[in-house]
């Protein structure tokens, strides 16, 4: 419990990031990409701040962009074969401490709603991104057609989040300012689970309302 804390204190992550290096970043983006367990975990501020301690030399940005962008589609592949094989029953899966069948129902409603590019867009919404390919497995969506979204969406993710810590980076203000800016980061990442929260919310009032 004590890791998870520190992915979620900024000074504490960067220095998480400087210690564990190159492993430990490919392997908690797979982690959150891939595996059911990996739900939890701050991809967007992750990559954002692996960005930003690539700019003060610790790592090479491109070298960086094209580790995490393989660890990412390969993640987005694990989950899809997960949910290819499953099938429908893992919506009938009882909750567990590393599994929240909510997730992967709001995951399917976001796949229902976008389609194929529901796969691209769910890399930066936080949980949509773990079960997106989970749903998609489900779906028996075309293997092509999904490795596509996926290989696009990987790769956009990663490059457009680390740039970004890397060029903000180099501004005194950002740096001297990490955790108001990682916390913002996290805000505008979680911002369409709670539009979509109350777009239902609202949606289910009217019609609750109409049939009366």
């Amino acid at each position: 419990m004590e890791f998870l804390k520190t992915l979620y204190q900024p000074e504490k992550l960067v220095e998480l990031i400087r210690s564990g290096g190159y492993v430990l970043l490919g392997v908690i983006v797979f982690a959150e990409t891939g595996l059911f367990v990996g739900f939890f975990l701050p991809g967007d501020s992750l990559l954002f701040t692996a960005g930003l301690v690539a700019s003060q030399g610790f790592f090479s940005l491109s070298y960086l962009m094209v580790l995490l962008s393989v660890m990412a589609i390969v993640g987005d592949a694990v989950g899809f074969s997960i949910g290819f094989k499953a099938g429908v029953a893992l919506y009938k899966r009882e909750d567990s401490f590393w599994f929240r069948r909510k997730h992967l129902l709001q995951a399917k409603e976001f796949y229902e709603k976008h389609g194929g590019k529901a796969i691209f867009l769910a890399r930066f919404v936080p949980f949509a991104r773990t079960f997106a390919p989970v749903v998609a497995g489900i779906g028996q969506m075309s293997y092509s057609r999904f490795a596509a979204y996926n290989v696009f969406g990987g790769i956009f993710w990663v490059c457009s989040m680390t740039s970004a810590g890397y060029y903000l980076g180099a501004i005194a203000w950002i740096r001297l300012n990490l955790e108001k800016v990682i916390l913002l980061i996290v805000l505008v990442s979680v911002m369409p689970i709670f539009i979509e929260y109350f777009r239902n919310r609202w949606k289910a009032k009217n019609e609750v309302g109409a049939s009366h």
